[in-house]
């Protein structure tokens, strides 16, 4: 049976102001390369000898985005719930479980904001977990840690399963940096990416055993929804009454079949412009450039513009971002700050 990709694209992205706005979020812009990450997300899965047609869930104002993209994208016609409140990703991941034409379907969760840098590798990661998602289990992917990153959940690692798919011990909240540090050093954690694989049914069966109150609302917002086409508009007053609660906390942690396929594939959510300059291709000076930019006698720089000229003379290990009639200049280090200005 193929596997039926499911693309989370309700991210708010706002420690990417001033370029990522409500309007126009992070996963829709192009930060890494020539496609925006909504695209570059449609790429892994375009594969259909594997992959069903994608299943989009999204926050209704940016339908316009989702189709326009979709369709650049090569995906015409994709099946898109349009989410008309936000209620967090297992709601939202269960309107799209509701949606599928067969209840048994394997379903690839992925957030629209991601990047992955070895593709072959996140599909053998998946190939290799299927047979258990095929026998009921819950699967997320664990990225293999490359620093003791405090901005991230972790997953505790427990019996092998199979040779590459593990049951997991435990998750773990964003630690300090002497835990994060101590996990990386035990060798049996991995950073809980936010990337799931499991049957629909399954999930559901989950829900309704763990929080039957966000399924019912489910149920119901998707019984009442407008269907138009390849797109659907749960009812909104049915939907809003659905717990807002993360599928990490409403089931994953909860559930007692979960496992964790862990795999080394370049990944990175792109959660802050430090981030971004961390993957980003630089120049012999350690610059990362998108824009129009001149630069002299300046190193360690992530500058981005869509319009504005930047002008660097003496700068070193700046963040430097323009987008419309906002410029946002910061050292380097001081990223999660951010969100202060975009709230």
């Amino acid at each position: 049976m193929k596997i039926t990709p499911v693309i989370l694209s309700g991210g708010g992205g706002t420690r990417l102001w001033p370029m990522s706005t409500p309007e126009c979020p992070k996963q829709f812009l192009k930060l890494a390369g020539d496609a925006t990450m909504f695209q570059m997300t449609l790429a892994r899965v375009m594969d259909r000898d594997f992959f069903a047609a994608p299943l989009f869930v999204g926050n209704a104002a940016h339908a316009a985005l989702i189709e326009t993209q979709a369709r650049e994208a090569g995906v015409p016609d994709a099946l898109t719930i349009l989410e008309p409140c936000a209620r967090n990703t297992a709601p939202a991941i269960a309107l799209a479980a509701l949606a599928v034409d067969d209840a048994k379907a394997p379903l690839l969760v992925m957030p629209s904001d991601h990047l992955i840098a070895d593709v072959p590798a996140f599909h053998a990661a998946i190939m290799a977990a299927l047979p258990l998602v095929e026998d009921g289990w819950l699967v997320t992917f664990g990225i293999t840690p490359t620093a003791p990153e405090t901005g991230y959940g972790y997953i505790r690692i427990g019996e092998e399963l199979t040779a590459a798919v593990a049951r997991v011990e435990r998750f773990v909240e964003k630690p300090d940096a002497a835990t994060a540090q101590a996990m990386i050093d035990a060798g049996n954690h991995a950073w809980n990416g936010g990337i799931f694989l499991f049957r629909a049914d399954i999930y559901l069966g989950w829900l309704a055993s763990l929080a039957p109150d966000m399924l019912h609302a489910a149920q119901a917002a998707m019984a009442g929804a407008d269907r138009t086409g390849a797109i659907i508009r749960p009812q909104e007053a049915a939907f809003a009454a659905s717990p807002a609660d993360s599928i990490d906390y409403a089931v994953m942690e909860k559930a007692d079949r979960v496992a964790v396929a862990p795999v080394s594939m370049g990944w990175s959510d792109v959660g802050s412009w430090d981030s971004l300059y961390e993957i980003s291709a630089k120049d012999a000076d350690g610059n990362s450039i998108q824009g129009d930019t001149r630069l002299l006698d300046s190193a360690g720089n992530l500058v981005r513009s869509d319009g504005l000229r930047i002008n660097l003379i003496g700068a070193h290990d700046l963040i430097v971002v323009a987008h419309g009639n906002e410029v946002l200049i910061m050292p380097r280090g001081h990223s999660q700050d951010v969100k202060k200005f975009s709230s």
